[in-house]
């Protein structure tokens, strides 16, 4: 019991390196944004293109085809590491957006969640996706 509380505590644990902590992290935040907001949105698409914040006017269909594209299919690139920073910059756009213009006037407790977002994947935009990643694996040469 002693040795796992020295591993938790210590500021170098052995147990877990950086490249598997980013994907664990990468992996866990990809799949609580498709989970969380993306399958809601494209399994009650007709619903969602009636309700969608459409902060530019470009309309609800074209509003929730961004969103599903930043909850969806950004996040799947990140889980496999692939393109993982410019699959980030479609998500950040969306969840910035949502916490600076759509909810700009909200309570905290309402902007915290695009806020979180934005935090974490702007931590694995300025990280990478790490040894365990189709990126390093196509470019590690570079």
């Amino acid at each position: 019991m002693k040795a796992i509380i020295r591993k938790i505590l210590s500021p170098h644990p052995e147990f877990l390196s950086s490249d598997t902590s980013i994907l664990l992290f990468r992996v866990l935040v990809s799949l609580s944004m498709i989970n969380t907001h993306g399958l809601k949105k494209i399994l009650n698409f007709p619903e969602t293109v009636s309700h969608i914040p459409d902060p530019f006017g470009m309309g609800g269909y074209v509003s929730t085809i961004i969103a599903i594209i930043a909850n969806i299919v950004g996040p799947i690139f990140i889980i496999f590491g692939l393109g993982t920073r410019v699959a980030i910059l479609p998500i950040l756009g969306v969840t910035l957006m949502g916490f600076f213009v759509v909810h700009g006037s909200d309570p905290w407790a309402v902007r915290d969640i695009p806020l979180m977002y934005s935090l974490a994947y702007l931590l694995i935009f300025f990280l990478g996706a790490g040894k365990y990643s189709l990126d390093f694996k196509f470019f590690k040469n570079s």
